[in-house]
């Protein structure tokens, strides 16, 4: 079945009762989550230089829920998993040698792509619909959410967390361009996107709610409406503070966080990332 097919097929039997799904559901989500987690289908895509959602694609995994009955996947006594029968962890055995998934508690699921030599530091987390380019690393303790796409190249550092947006079907998800360094306890929601070569510095925090403030270039970026935060490329962030407004926040001091762009990436940057390509 080609994408072109599926893309048919995905919202009439996303569009059905629960009690109306049949055998014919079933087999067009197997054939569905299967390029998903082949990286023929995505989430999201980019076109003439903007991101754009499949919604039909994000239908396509509700429809794996709606399907999906609760199975035992336990190990044993001590390792005791519980999911939908649709979604179990991903396979790796055909991966043989291009990717690293070193032991130690991680988990990816059905339905996430993962790039050639990508590489997976315990504990790490990578959920259904997650598309991860070619060499990246996802640290210890990361997590890549729900239809979250990371490019080729990046390194998403110890207990940074990139948010999953599936819901709703026409929200763009988060989106790390390549060769993105995301630092450690970064935490990047609501549809972000971050642009080529940008650096993340450690504790970063970026929604929808928070503008950025580009000491630059003098501005300030934000989401707004349907339009997503947009870090520029080579941007280097990191957190900062402003004063609250009122006589109260004045008075006691209060501040809030701000991102903050301090510079754009050079060459004494590179220089400072270049330990990155050692780590892989």
């Amino acid at each position: 079945m080609t994408p072109a097919e599926l893309q048919k097929l995905i919202p009439l039997h996303f569009a059905r009762t629960a009690e109306s799904l049949d055998d014919d559901s079933h087999s067009i989500f197997e054939a569905f989550i299967d390029k998903l987690d082949s990286g023929k289908i995505r989430a999201a895509e980019k076109q003439d230089g903007d991101w754009y959602v499949n919604d039909w694609v994000k239908q396509g995994i509700l429809l794996g829920f709606r399907l999906g009955s609760v199975t035992n996947f336990s190990l044993n006594e001590q390792f005791q998993f519980r999911d939908k029968h649709t979604y179990p962890l991903k396979d790796l055995r055909s991966f043989a040698s291009s990717i690293r998934l070193v032991p130690g508690g991680s988990a990816v699921r059905r339905g996430a792509y993962l790039g050639l030599r990508v590489t997976l530091m315990p504990p790490m987390y990578v959920n259904v619909g997650a598309y991860v380019g070619d060499e990246t690393m996802v640290d210890s303790h990361a997590l890549v959410g729900s239809c979250a796409q990371i490019g080729r190249r990046v390194h998403l550092s110890a207990g940074s967390q990139v948010g999953g947006v599936l819901e709703p079907v026409g929200a763009l998800p988060v989106i790390i361009e390549d060769d993105v360094l995301v630092g450690g306890n970064c935490g990047i929601y609501d549809g972000t996107i971050v642009q080529t070569r940008a650096v993340l510095g450690a504790g970063t925090i970026l929604t929808g709610s928070t503008p950025v403030f580009d000491l630059v270039t003098n501005r300030i970026y934000r989401k707004s409406g349907q339009t997503s935060l947009i870090i520029p490329e080579n941007a280097v962030v990191v957190p900062g503070s402003r004063r609250a407004r009122g006589d109260f926040a004045s008075k006691h001091g209060i501040q809030i966080a701000c991102p903050t762009i301090v510079k754009y990436r050079d060459m004494d940057t590179d220089t400072a990332t270049a330990l990155e390509e050692l780590l892989r």
